[in-house]
């Protein structure tokens, strides 16, 4: 008889042990021969080895499932079981796969065009207007790498510059009054990592969200780096950000040259930007428009209305 003790690392198991145990039960039903008793992320087992061998395998690629899919049922571990493909495949659009097990792929040429500069340079610089995915689809290319260990950490960031509005107004201490500029970008992470492993990749710095001013003395390694809203920072801002940019890294800069909340007669880090760093080998451009826009049909009108009004 022999003990052997499991750890659940990458997933979390919820997903893997499947709702009220669901999954679990289903493991213990194919190897009745091992005593199996999960305890958090921990599989106590005893049996015999070579059963014991068996089932770490299979759990080992049921993680990987979970990793991937974000998502285990009882189909899909037979499969596994039995040395057979899931059946599962988005296509070769998907980036992840959604917390709901849904695939997340890029829904517009200029958003494929991202996908595709991503995996051939370091730098990309995605505008375009509200709604037009760079932002989302620029996370899921970074949780992407991650989950494929092309990385070891995702840093987002934005500056803290909203409508006019001002960090003293807002109540709380500095973590409370920055939050809310952050928002989106935890929003979309929730739509690809579950909670729960979320916010230990977080405890653990291997996601990392804070504003532009916290970058500053940095040099970024090993890391997906995105930089959301660039067009509220000034010309010394985005390059104090750009110059951070350290071995094995790639930088995402994301922005709405329409949308500048930057006081007047201040100049535009991003605008500044595409014109002096366009045609350096390395760094890709992707200007998104309307067409790209997979929010709502409305917000769609309401953009050309915008336009419209601007030309008048």
């Amino acid at each position: 008889m022999t003990e052997k003790h499991i750890i659940v690392e990458d997933v979390d198991p919820v997903i893997l042990y499947g709702a009220n145990n669901a999954n679990l039960q289903i493991v213990k039903a194919l190897y009745p021969k091992l005593r199996i008793v999960a305890r958090g992320n921990v599989l106590h087992v005893m049996g015999d080895e070579e059963l014991l061998t068996s089932l770490e395998e299979t759990i080992g690629k049921m993680e990987k499932h979970c990793l991937e899919f974000n998502s285990l049922n009882e189909e899909d571990i037979l499969h596994i079981f039995r040395g057979e493909k899931t059946g599962r495949d988005g296509g070769k659009n998907v980036i992840v796969y959604s917390t709901q097990g849904k695939p997340i792929t890029a829904r517009s040429e200029n958003q494929r065009r991202l996908v595709e500069a991503f995996g051939q340079d370091d730098m990309v610089f995605a505008t375009g207007p509200a709604g037009s995915g760079k932002t989302y689809t620029s996370i899921a290319l970074a949780v992407k790498a991650l989950k494929n260990k092309e990385i070891r950490k995702i840093i987002l960031s934005r500056p803290a510059v909203e409508a006019g509005e001002k960090l003293g107004f807002l109540p709380g201490d500095m973590k409370d009054k920055i939050d809310p500029y952050l928002q989106p970008l935890y929003d979309a992470l929730e739509d690809m990592i579950p909670v729960s492993r979320l916010q230990e990749m977080m405890e653990q710095k291997i996601i990392q969200i804070a504003p532009l001013a916290f970058m500053r003395g940095r040099t970024l390694n090993d890391a997906v780096v995105i930089l959301d809203e660039a067009q509220n920072t000034t010309i010394p801002q985005l390059k104090m950000f750009l110059t951070r940019m350290g071995q094995n890294t790639k930088m995402i800069i994301t922005g709405d040259i329409t949308q500048v909340d930057l006081p007047a007669h201040t100049q535009s880090g991003l605008l500044y930007a595409l014109k002096i760093l366009n045609g350096i080998r390395g760094i890709s451009f992707i200007y998104m428009d309307k067409k790209d826009i997979v929010r709502h049909k409305l917000v769609t009108k309401i953009v050309e209305a915008y336009e419209s009004a601007h030309k008048d």
